[in-house]
């Protein structure tokens, strides 16, 4: 389903874009091309050189990688007033492929209505994305169906529809996707996968583009407090073709932060449950699709120090998971690292030390201590 292939003409775009600057104006990544009509463009760069202690083919020594974490290219634009499109790219699977695909009807702030290939609505972990997180290993405890590796959708996303507006302090998105489905899979009888996120700002408003949202503004937006809900179900969503059960999970999250003179403190955490009760034997057969069943929690906390210390500022944080599945053993993982912000979200450096089993799924994996040193770049 994520496994399009993405090829582009460099020559056809750099022509493209010089025809088009003779009558419209450049400006900001911007391209306009009459009233309400516009196309932008951007890209994102997350890469990283991590050391993993025994983790070398040797089994005795730490292994040593340089990856590219991700490496996107953002399209979007306006077709009209209330016509937009978004068209990103990101290396999937060794290849670059179609990250989202929308076509968005923007009438209001109250309603709106997004259809193709996008996020799901979820928990603040999954809505920031990785460029606008607050540590760079977010992604610690169970994630959502549209998050695991493809069978019912790839990076937070898949394809279907989301109605989204926000009335006052209130946040909402409310959506219907493909989830879990195929000829091979639990879902047999081909149901949809239902997801929603509803979120309150109790202080002052965040600001992210529809439903989106960020784990840290550096206190840019000053005093926020808002509780998000976040709750996905699918009938036959996980399991096997012949030991099926339905998926329901939902996380309740909080951020909270406060611009103390220049400096800023920052308190961002949450508490997840899942339900997927299938057997031990459609669990331990790689080829089924056993989710999470159990309970989690993170909870981070930094402060950014508003003075420089050359071009930027420095933001040390703490942060702690704990996964408890119904079944089979607790993992846990304890993360200590720093930011050093030159540009907010769009240029950072980070470095980080983890310890701890839990992986990427949330589930209990090899107890390791890992250094990363990453460097995020976004225009």
């Amino acid at each position: 389903m994520m496994k399009m292939k993405f090829q582009t003409s460099k020559n056809l775009l750099l022509a493209t874009v010089l025809a088009t600057t003779a009558t419209t104006t450049l400006a900001g990544g911007t391209i306009k091309v009459g009233d309400n009509k516009s196309i932008s463009a951007g890209i994102g760069v997350r890469t990283a050189f991590t050391a993993v202690n025994n983790g070398a083919p040797s089994g005795d020594a730490f292994s040593k990688d340089f990856a590219i974490q991700n490496a996107r290219i953002y399209l979007s634009g306006q077709a009209s007033k209330d016509i937009k499109f978004t068209f990103n790219t990101d290396e999937i699977f060794g290849q670059m492929g179609v990250l989202d695909a929308i076509i968005q009807y923007e009438p209001s702030k109250e309603f709106n209505v997004w259809v193709g290939r996008h996020l799901t609505p979820a928990d603040r972990i999954e809505m920031n994305g990785p460029f606008y997180a607050l540590s760079w290993n977010q992604y610690t405890v169970p994630l959502y169906s549209s998050d695991q590796l493809g069978a019912a959708g790839l990076y937070g996303r898949d394809d279907g529809i989301t109605v989204w507006g926000t009335l006052g302090k209130f946040q909402y998105a409310v959506g219907a996707f493909d989830g879990l489905s195929g000829d091979k899979t639990a879902n047999t009888d081909d149901n949809l996968l239902y997801a929603a996120r509803f979120a309150y700002n109790l202080l002052n408003m965040e600001q992210n583009p529809a439903y989106y949202t960020s784990s840290t503004y550096y206190g840019g937006l000053g005093d926020i407090l808002t509780v998000g809900l976040s709750v996905q179900q699918q009938t036959g969503g996980a399991g096997a073709v012949v030991d099926s059960a339905d998926f329901m999970g939902y996380a309740v999250d909080v951020l909270f932060e406060k611009v103390l003179g220049n400096n800023v403190v920052t308190i961002e955490g949450e508490y997840k449950s899942f339900t997927a009760d299938i057997s031990a034997a459609a669990a331990a057969d790689a080829s089924n699709f056993p989710m999470f069943d159990g309970t989690s929690y993170f909870a981070t906390a930094a402060f950014l120090y508003g003075s420089p210390i050359g071009k930027g500022k420095v933001q040390p944080y703490a942060r702690m998971t704990g996964n408890s599945p119904s079944e089979g053993d607790s993992s846990s993982l304890t993360e200590l690292g720093m930011n050093y912000i030159l540009d907010g979200h769009n240029s950072r450096f980070n470095v980080n030390v983890t310890m701890g089993d839990a992986d990427l799924t949330g589930a209990k994996g090899k107890d390791t201590k890992a250094v990363s040193f990453g460097m995020q770049q976004q225009f």
